[in-house]
């Protein structure tokens, strides 16, 4: 989400730059792990995690993208994070960090009923390793399909909550 190296950034490694605009009626986000990831080195963390969205959920770099986003009449879903339960991975060091963001993903989705939060807490199993890439970060196959479901079932439930005959 904060993606300062010009070549790789321009390339597709910042999201801000990665979403185009146009007449979408849904646009899907995730990011801001590798910024607390490797952006902080366990160091600033709550500095960074302040500059991605601030604790109030109105501020900061993903509430600037998906009020850009908004402004153009997309509806936003921002998909969370997968948890690793009972299985050691490379981003356990930031457990606390990425529940606070989500805590404040969903601040940021109260603020507009536009404005979809997923999370993907509780997904998978307790010590399964099944719902993960080998690098035990990424989703797998499996897991991608669930959230690919849910996704699906958000925009639905939301196309019929707004029908009315």
């Amino acid at each position: 989400m904060r993606y300062s190296l010009p070549i790789t950034g321009a390339l597709g490694a910042d999201i801000n730059k990665q979403y185009v605009s146009g007449d979408w009626d849904w646009v899907i986000l995730n990011g801001g792990g590798n910024d607390l990831w490797l952006g902080c080195g366990c160091m600033k963390c709550d500095r960074k995690l302040e500059k991605l969205i601030a604790k109030n959920g109105q501020s900061g770099t993903v509430p600037n993208l998906v009020s850009k986003i908004r402004s153009e009449g997309a509806q936003v879903i921002y998909v969370g994070y997968l948890r690793t339960p009972g299985v050691t991975s490379p981003v356990e060091h930031c457990t606390d960090e990425g529940e606070e963001f989500e805590r404040r993903l969903e601040r940021l989705s109260k603020s507009d009923r536009g404005i979809h939060f997923l999370s993907l807490a509780g997904m998978v199993p307790e010590g399964s390793r099944d719902y993960h890439w080998v690098d035990l970060v990424h989703p797998s196959v499996l897991a991608s399909e669930e959230i690919g479901e849910r996704i699906t079932n958000i925009i639905l439930n939301n196309q019929l909550a707004d029908y009315r005959p």
